[in-house]
């Protein structure tokens, strides 16, 4: 098989695991394996696939398939995060179209019962469509036995999750001033709300505040206001700055820092007097330069402390009056922006909820003002913006101040503001009555908890991870939605009984229902009561359901359903499920923690969090022992990707194009894996196509093709033998085996330490090593065309003959040993890369287990390369003295190829000389144990190794690292540096040989300089190339010497007719007479115009064949005597042996005549 259709390929593998059921056969031959246990963190499936899902889901197959290969029995269920927004958000815009409501409104008309009919109608839209394209990915996951976030099992583990956590105290009901979304009608959690922001512009208002005069004042503070009063000669307001002109309607108090000074300043054009900061002018005036004020005394914030105001309105003065509109201190309050007073309105504002309740404004009994209903809209409390949205009700509220005289200043401000990531749009501040689960108290233990656990990248854990925990608050687990498992939490009317449930069968028990509960969703339990245990009436549930994040952390337990359908679970016990070694949790911990899970690395805020907070309550451990992290996927121009800008190609349309193998490795061997985001480009996954794919699939092919050739020759199929490494001693062959024990024991390393970024591009290299340098340096042998000496693994040179061995034996035997290697490679790498690239690998391997001995297949399923083990490393093969001088050649090989590749010299033209300097002899040596490589890549006649530099003129220059010379000696560094031209050769050469030189009095060491190596410029030098790397320089004469091409084509010619010799059983004392012809050139044009074209390239060549003949004479003497003849020109004779062959681009009959 030659050219290859990788989509059409991989589509024709898909057919082939489906008529093999192979992921669940896989899964039958490693039942009996210790289990690894791997949670899928639950995706939505309210839109198709996209390339951070594609990205994850190939991390979450690689991990497990290398683990299955490795002996252990690794379960993969498919999850789905069927409740929240999302899928509330598909009904809303349905019910908006149909009856023109959406949210709490369309509930109300709709009923909660049909409205969560219509959720769960939407939930698995998109579920055929993930579940084609995950598989068309490669991605080997059990979409049949998926777990779902909306079956009542997982639900009800939920239920018990968190009665747990009630029963430790863990739990509390309290008021909260959250982020809020009012298209939503929820609060979020914080890190939801850190999710998306835009720049935006809001209205900036700065508005008066008149001090109350003195007799209306508290008797603490009545004195300051007069002394300040009569300092200022009038009346006095406080100004406030604030860009939520909506909140001044709940104004219930003012706050100034203790430690500010404030001055009064005298606005002449108004004659009012304000208190502010001195850096507040900015904000009082566009240009404080030009503005028209006196700064008339100045008082210290301390002093401001209980001065009473004249609020803006009197919506809740009745309330207020007697502990509000007071001024508050507290060191929240800054002077770089605004004015240095904030107004407070507590429902609103975090730090002025917090800063109200110390200061008794409010209470329990006495709630901050929060006028609005769950629309954000206005409420009849403030009957003059009533039913306006608090965003459009701004306007109007900054004329109502401007008619009331109490808009000092009003501006626009361009400001980064939090939009709610679901609705897209604006998110508010606001108190909301909801109910949390402890997570401060807990900081010491889940930090703790964190240093047991591994993290790839490891910044990601130890720093982004930590740091949030470290700042972790407690989590309002609760949201004012309709479609979510609803809290288990059945409440009194005075919210003082409170009963938390923990099963369907405690919920019966308790309320004594006796119908049977199949759903647990707010529409199937609602209705059901619970009679108040001390007889106070009757208990309902509480209207929330959890919020989503807390169903998905607790996936380690809800997905199995524990503990109800664990073993040795006991409903009558309420603490069943707790123990470590008895009951159900005998049978969790036989595999929890869990092995591994991976995401992004947004779910640092989210899945990684909620798992970590309910593991450590619950268990105190995390669930999870490994934690890979991938970055986030942008479209190529650093964008985010987005479908209406469409700034990327569909998933599908690229996997159609270039295959799930390519698009798997391309995202596998990129800065993503390292938590770095990686700009998608689809070039870069046609890349892997040519540069990675092709050249493994041209690599099977060959040896395809010669195993081919092997048959024809000899009637024997090729089998595999794995002790035939035991007598080889073919440097090449000892290098690419050993170079493979390499990569397996480095694999299985770096595997164990889950880092996919180091694996991926070391097992390429191999690939690279395989493909362009084993088949490349040995096709000759491969294909039974042995010619030239080659090194053993002792560095002796031989030409494949021995006395007691005959030619064309020995010639097979080094063919066989040559196919034999070839073959464990690929049936290694094919094993190796089967976890990365499943389809290719198991092409390739199906296509090589035919070659298998029965020694290997005997009692294996060898189907597909996933049924085997991962390949173990043969200790017997590890080479590390000939990796490392074939590594050197490849090293002299590179150098030279870039030497060539400066002078524009193709490796067709034959050079004179490449010189190796290098001042390890050992280097020297190593590089000449393989010198017949060198020369004949390189295409030269000679190879120079030395350690004499000054025989080539080589001169060194030494210069500084200068950030590291200014931070050591600081002004000397310039005279330091100033003198290191006047170095003496003698010096530069005692620097590099100790590390260490003094310049300047000062010791330098090899972190201070510098050595570069250059050939000094002559005549002489002009035709050397040079290129350095390292300790590694090489110099190529770049001359092109014309008779080295008859040098080059005449030892290809000899080590022809030596062959020849040997095929025909001659000895040395046989004396033939050679015969040639020039051949046309094998792909020839068709048409006459192309035969005259191919008869001139043929003249063309056999004139330098013939001159070739005529000037290396006394070389091809040494194995033909007489003179050269071509064919016809007195042939006469018997021909004992010939062939076709090309030899430098000249296809040539060779025939040898007997004398």
């Amino acid at each position: 098989m030659g050219s290859i259709n990788f989509p059409a390929e991989e589509e024709r593998m898909l057919k082939h695991w489906d008529e093999t059921d192979a992921f669940q056969r896989q899964l039958e031959l490693s039942k009996d394996d210790p289990p690894y246990v791997f949670y899928d963190g639950p995706p939505f499936a309210t839109g198709t696939p996209h390339y951070g899902h594609l990205l994850a889901s190939t991390i979450k197959d690689i991990i497990p398939r290398y683990w299955s290969m490795n002996g252990r029995y690794v379960e993969r269920r498919f999850g789905w995060d069927t409740h929240g927004v999302p899928i509330e958000q598909i009904v809303d815009k349905e019910l908006q179209e149909e009856l023109g409501v959406r949210g709490r409104a369309a509930v109300e008309k709709v009923g909660i019962k049909e409205y969560n009919r219509r959720c769960r109608e939407k939930v698995l839209t998109y579920a055929g469509e993930w579940r084609k394209v995950i598989g068309r990915l490669g991605r080997w996951i059990d979409f049949d036995r998926d777990y779902k976030t909306m079956d009542p099992s997982f639900m009800e583990t939920c239920w018990w999750v968190f009665a747990q956590l009630h029963k430790k105290g863990l739990v509390y009901h309290g008021a909260r001033v959250l982020p809020y979304s009012t298209a939503l009608n929820t609060p979020l959690s914080k890190s939801e709300a850190t999710e998306e922001y835009k720049d935006v512009q809001d209205p900036a208002v700065t508005v008066s505040f008149p001090v109350l005069p003195p007799n209306e004042q508290p008797e603490a503070v009545r004195q300051k206001v007069e002394e300040v009063l009569k300092a200022v000669g009038g009346d006095l307001n406080f100004v406030a700055w604030t860009t939520t002109p909506w909140t001044l309607p709940s104004n219930i108090a003012l706050c100034a820092h203790p430690d500010y000074e404030y001055i009064v300043v005298h606005d002449i054009d108004s004659d009012k007097r304000y208190v502010m900061v001195e850096a507040g002018l900015k904000v009082l005036y566009k240009d404080p330069k030009k503005a028209k004020y006196k700064v008339l005394t100045k008082v210290k914030g301390k002093d401001l402390a209980g001065w009473r105001y004249k609020p803006i309105f009197n919506y809740f003065y009745d309330t207020f009056k007697d502990v509000g509109f007071r001024v508050l201190l507290d060191n929240y309050v800054k002077n770089d922006e605004g004015v240095g007073i904030v107004h407070q309105a507590p429902a609103f504002g975090e730090d002025d909820y917090n800063i109200g309740w110390r200061e008794g404004t409010i209470d329990y009994d006495r709630p901050p003002p929060n006028p609005l209903n769950a629309g954000g809209e206005f409420t009849s409390e403030v009957p003059d913006f009533e039913g306006q949205h608090v965003k459009a009700a701004d306007k109007n509220i900054i004329k109502w101040l401007e008619g009331q005289g109490r808009l000092v200043r009003k501006s626009q401000i361009t400001h980064r503001y939090p939009y709610c990531p679901r609705s897209k749009t604006p998110l508010i501040q606001r108190a909301v009555p909801s109910w949390f689960i402890k997570v401060e108290s807990i900081v010491p233990e889940m930090l703790d908890n964190l240093k047991q656990t591994h993290w790839v990248p490891q910044q990601v854990g130890m720093g982004r991870f930590h740091n949030w925990i470290a700042a972790a608050k407690d989590w309002n687990v609760s949201r004012n939605r309709y479609w979510g498992t609803p809290l288990p939490l059945w409440v009194s009317e005075d919210m003082k009984e409170v009963i938390c449930v923990s099963s369907v069968a405690e919920l019966k028990q308790l309320s004594g229902y006796e119908g049977e509960i199949k759903d647990l969703h707010p529409d199937s339990v609602d209705q059901i009561t619970i009679p108040s245990q001390p007889g106070k009436g009757t208990l309902h549930r509480v209207p929330e359901v959890f919020d989503c994040w807390f169903e998905s952390g607790s996936m380690p337990y809800a997905s199995s359903h524990y503990p109800f359908s664990y073993p040795g679970y006991d409903p009558s016990d309420p603490d069943s499920g707790l123990s470590r070694t008895e009951g159900p949790g005998k049978a969790l911990f036989a595999k929890y923690p869990g092995d591994f899970i991976a995401e992004g690395l947004d779910q640092t805020r989210g899945w990684f969090y909620t798992l970590s907070v309910l593991g450590t309550h619950l268990f105190n451990t995390f669930p999870y022992q490994n934690c890979v992290v991938n970055g986030i996927v942008l479209a190529e121009d650093g964008k985010k990707m987005s479908k209406s800008l469409r700034n990327f190609p569909d998933p599908m349309v690229v996997i159609e194009k270039y295959g799930s193998d390519a698009l798997r490795l391309y995202l596998i061997d990129s800065p993503v894996v390292r938590g770095e985001p990686l700009r998608f480009s689809e070039l870069g996954v046609k890349q892997i196509v040519s540069g990675v794919l092709l050249p493994l699939w041209n690599s099977y092919n060959f040896f395809a093709q010669q195993a081919a050739l092997l048959k024809k020759n000899t009637g024997s199929d090729f089998v595999f033998d794995p002790e035939m490494q035991k007598s080889n001693e073919n440097v090449m062959d000892r290098w690419i085996l050993a170079a493979t024990q390499s990569l397996l024991q480095y694999v299985n390393q770096e595997m164990e330490g889950y880092r996919l970024y180091t694996v991926v591009p070391r097992l390429l290299k191999v690939v690279d090593d395989t493909t362009n340098w084993y088949i490349r340096f040995n096709r000759n042998r491969l294909k039974g065309q042995t010619t030239s000496a080659k090194p053993t693994t002792n560095g002796v040179q031989t030409n494949g003959t021995s006395p007691e061995t005959d030619g064309d034996s020995e010639e097979a035997i080094d063919t066989l040993h040559a196919l034999n290697t070839l073959y464990e490679v690929l049936y290694t790498l094919v094993r190796a890369l089967a976890p990365f690239i499943p389809f290719l690998s198991d092409n390739i391997f199906q296509r090589l287990a035919p070659h298998l001995p029965a020694s290997i297949t005997d009692g294996k399923d060898i189907r597909s390369v996933h049924f085997l083990r991962f390949p173990t490393v043969r200790q017997e093969l590890f080479d590390p003295t000939v990796e490392r001088r074939v590594s050197r050649m490849q090293k002299v090989i590179e150098l030279g190829r870039l030497a060539r590749e400066r002078r524009t010299l193709s490796l067709k033209t034959p050079l004179k000389t490449l010189v190796v300097l290098h001042q390890s002899q050992e280097f020297l040596d190593d590089v000449k144990t393989l010198e017949r490589y060198i020369t004949e890549e390189l295409n030269l006649r000679d190879l120079v190794l030395t350690s004499d530099e000054s025989r080539y003129g080589i001169e060194h220059s030494v210069h500084a690292d200068v950030k590291n010379l200014g931070q050591k000696f600081k002004k000397d560094a310039a005279k330091i540096k100033t003198a290191l031209p006047k170095l003496s050769a003698a010096e530069i050469h005692g620097f590099l040989e100790n590390g260490a030189i003094t310049v300047q009095g000062h010791e330098l060491s090899k972190e201070d300089l510098r050595v570069q190596r250059g050939l000094k410029q002559s005549p002489e030098t002009a035709n050397l190339e040079v290129v350095v790397d390292g300790d590694v320089m090489v110099l190529l004469d770049a001359f092109a010497y014309p008779a080295l091409a008859q040098e080059g084509l005449a030892r290809e010619v000899l080590n022809r007719v030596q062959r020849l010799r040997k095929r025909a059983g001659l000895v040395p004392t046989d004396d033939v007479r050679l015969v040639y012809a020039v051949l046309a050139p094998a792909a020839s044009e068709e048409g006459e115009e192309g035969a005259a074209n191919a008869e001139v390239a043929r003249l063309d060549r056999e004139r330098l064949v013939e001159e070739m003949f005529a000037q290396q004479e006394a070389t091809i003497a040494k194995a033909a005597s007489g003179k050269v003849l071509k064919v016809g020109e007195g042939d006469e004779g018997e021909a004992v042996e010939e062939e076709e062959a090309e030899v430098r681009d000249v296809r040539l009959l060779l025939r040898l005549l007997r004398v």
